[in-house]
């Protein structure tokens, strides 16, 4: 019988515990890119974000939510100094971002040796989800090459024999071209890289109607993509030459493209029609907190908010707990934008894929719109080369 009083004792303890983490608040820094003219793409990722935890009253897991935002640069060293504050000065419990792959490569190390778990809603780079897998770096995006090869495989089932392929000159443009021509078997007329925030592509314009492509495709990620669409738009080629591309044509370029963009195609795993519950919530209330249509950066920042709520109910709020804690994220136990969604072994997505197609709204508003679906379950190619099982 004297055992019960140290029983309850404990107990008590234990509610204690649970107590304090649920009070402490959950520290949470969001670094991407918010200025020049990637700058849509990471005020989407924030702005995503911060809408999930709102929804969610401002707690995930029951705690309330001590959100630091950082301003990346895109430049990897400056990039790397603002991770190592957020884990050696904030203490924070997850670092969330970033839109670029040059930057995930940078912050990598030392977001991870530090102690905290790395969320990207955005970056996948091939490297991460084979050889040089983390157990500390959870991808709620996609692998990068994966949207890319949506359009690879469509230009391939609709029997294109030319394609002119472009992207910029890092990593995720080199995954890009990679994984269009993993499902492309016809001939690639010219394969070009142009330096990363390119705006004038008048060069590149002039080699394309030289070249007399059947389609191109392009990786060009926010400014680029604006000036690029209405540069071959006005320069006649559109009529002419089917425009297929990733991260180009979207929600965040889209209200500066505009007409011009109208009937060009993307590759991606999410749209703002796709006819979902929750989706369709999501999309009405980024619109009347925003005013304006949710891309994917908006999406998938979102859902990487539910998967931290998700975790932390697992484990009772606690983040101490480091091999918990990634348990409860590999669970994904949460109800995804995007309907079906799991993680692999690698901590990367399956998931479908689309074609989507640009459309004007009867609002005068542009969004992407599902074509048709590309892939079901679909699996990165580089997981086998992960270490972990």
């Amino acid at each position: 019988m004297k055992k019960l009083p140290v029983m309850l004792a404990a107990v008590a303890a234990l509610g204690l515990v649970s107590q304090a983490a649920a009070e402490e608040k959950l520290k949470i820094g969001i670094l991407t890119t918010l200025s020049g003219p990637p700058a849509a793409l990471g005020t989407q990722q924030r702005n995503g974000f911060q809408l999930a935890v709102k929804t969610l009253g401002g707690k995930l897991g029951g705690r309330e939510v001590d959100l630091t935002v950082q301003h990346d640069e895109l430049k990897p060293d400056v990039a790397v100094g603002k991770a190592k504050a957020f884990v050696e000065r904030d203490k924070v419990d997850f670092v969330v971002g970033p839109i670029f792959s040059n930057i995930l490569a940078a912050i990598m190390k030392p977001v991870t040796d530090g102690g905290a778990i790395l969320l990207s809603p955005n970056a996948g780079t091939s490297s991460f989800a084979g050889k040089e897998c983390n157990a500390n770096l959870f991808v709620t995006s996609y692998q990068n090459d994966q949207n890319h090869e949506v359009l690879g495989k469509y230009a391939q089932d609709k029997g294109i024999k030319k394609a002119f392929i472009m992207a910029p000159n890092y990593q995720a443009g080199k995954d890009a071209l990679a994984g269009f021509k993993r499902y492309f078997k016809g001939e690639v007329v010219d394969e070009v890289y142009v330096p990363l925030n390119q705006l004038d592509y008048s060069a590149e314009l002039s080699k394309i109607a030289a070249a007399s492509p059947e389609a191109i495709f392009v990786f060009l990620p926010g400014g680029m993509g604006v000036n690029f669409v209405k540069q071959f738009r006005q320069a006649g080629l559109a009529d002419k030459i089917t425009f297929l591309s990733a991260f180009t044509v979207d929600e965040s370029t889209l209200p500066a493209q505009q007409d011009a963009a109208l009937g060009m195609f993307g590759g991606t795993n999410w749209a703002p029609n796709l006819d979902n519950p929750q989706n369709k919530a999501f999309v009405a209330a980024y619109e009347k907190e925003y005013n304006a249509v949710p891309g994917g950066y908006a999406a998938q920042a979102y859902d990487t908010a539910l998967l931290i709520d998700s975790a932390l109910k697992a484990t009772g709020g606690k983040t101490d707990n480091k091999d918990a804690l990634r348990a409860a994220l590999m669970k994904a136990d949460f109800t995804s934008l995007r309907g079906k969604f799991k993680f692999n072994t690698n901590h990367y997505p399956i998931q479908d894929f689309y074609l989507v197609k640009v459309a004007k709204r009867a609002d005068g508003k542009y969004q992407t719109e599902i074509a048709q679906k590309v892939f079901t379950d679909y699996t990165d190619p580089y997981v086998k080369d992960c270490a972990m099982k």
